[in-house]
């Protein structure tokens, strides 16, 4: 029988939490009632953590392991689970206890009612304040604004996705934390729910202020994606015609001191400027011309349309409308 739905976890040596997920998820669900499937991922665990799944997976079919060979990041064990999961919805969510599992009916119910993605907000963080909430804080607010989806949380990794919704997106990077302004691209409706947080009971965080570096990093890619995947000119040619504009006017006006004022220009750095910001701009609009002709070769080469359809309603009898 399909699940209905399929919990996606990854963990890298969280080798003492392991045995009380795996409860704590077979209880909830089980009191639950639907249908579901377990999905850990090991991303390339040192310790005994794969031992540990392995061990339950023998017993408990609806439990499935993927291991990886060596440890490849959160984002690729999300996209691994998600590529296998075989459920109508997706719960994706944290190994290291502090999301609650019994939050998930209440954000399936959120689905039920019309929503494609529902995000978890840990509006009660049981975190550290200078190295995890401040720049959690920082981040969610410039990754609103950047974006235009406004939410909380987007590093809680408690969500629930549609599966026709999350399934045929790509991740790369850090990305995993940006999948609903990603998804935002062909038009969902997204809900977020406060959910419960708690403490690490044991193991050690992977995360770290080195990590804000590079989720401002992916936030960049994120926002040309949305914006300008199918229109990379707009941006390089805005870009390329502010530069080459700027040249244009310091060459013209160096011209007009030597030309009508007699001075000498060859000793003066804006010279060098004006020269290079013309030669900036030419490459920028050259830049989004060969990101024209990408965009354009990705799209075709794959058949892959520019827009997604939600739905289609017409007669099933064309014949006889026309009549």
């Amino acid at each position: 029988m399909q699940p209905e739905l399929s919990i996606v976890i990854p963990v890298h040596n969280e080798s003492p939490n392991i045995k009380p997920l795996y409860e704590e998820l077979t209880q909830t669900l089980g009191q639950y009632g639907r249908a579901y499937e377990l999905l850990i991922v090991d991303d390339g665990s040192t310790d005994d953590t794969f031992e540990q799944l392995a061990a339950l997976q023998a017993r408990d079919p609806l439990l499935r392991v993927i291991r990886f060979r060596r440890n490849f990041g959160q984002t690729a064990a999300f996209a691994a689970g998600i590529a296998a999961a075989r459920g109508r919805l997706v719960v994706t969510s944290d190994g290291d206890l502090q999301n609650d599992p019994r939050d998930i009916p209440a954000m399936v119910a959120l689905i039920d009612q019309g929503n494609d993605i529902v995000c978890g907000w840990r509006k009660d963080r049981k975190d550290t304040f200078i190295t995890r909430r401040l720049p959690s804080v920082i981040a969610n607010k410039l990754i609103s604004w950047a974006t235009g989806v406004a939410l909380h949380d987007y590093g809680c990794s408690l969500k629930v996705f549609r599966a026709e919704v999350i399934k045929p997106l790509r991740l790369y990077g850090e990305m995993h934390r940006f999948l609903p302004a990603i998804a935002s691209q062909i038009g969902v409706k997204i809900a977020e729910m406060e959910v419960n947080h708690r403490a690490r009971r044991a193991g050690t965080t992977k995360y770290g202020l080195s990590r804000t570096i590079r989720v401002v990093l992916d936030l960049a890619t994120v926002k040309f994606l949305l914006d300008y995947s199918t229109r990379p000119l707009q941006i390089f040619g805005l870009l390329g015609f502010i530069a080459g504009g700027l040249g244009v006017l310091i060459t013209g006006w160096l011209a007009y001191v030597r030309l009508f004022l007699h001075e000498g220009i060859a000793d003066r750095p804006l010279l060098l400027m004006g020269v290079m910001m013309v030669f900036i701009g030419v490459q920028l609009v050259t830049f989004g011309l060969l990101a024209e002709v990408m965009a354009r070769t990705y799209y075709e080469s794959q058949d892959k349309p520019t827009y997604v359809i939600r739905e289609v309603r017409e007669s099933h009898d064309v014949a006889a409308v026309a009549r």
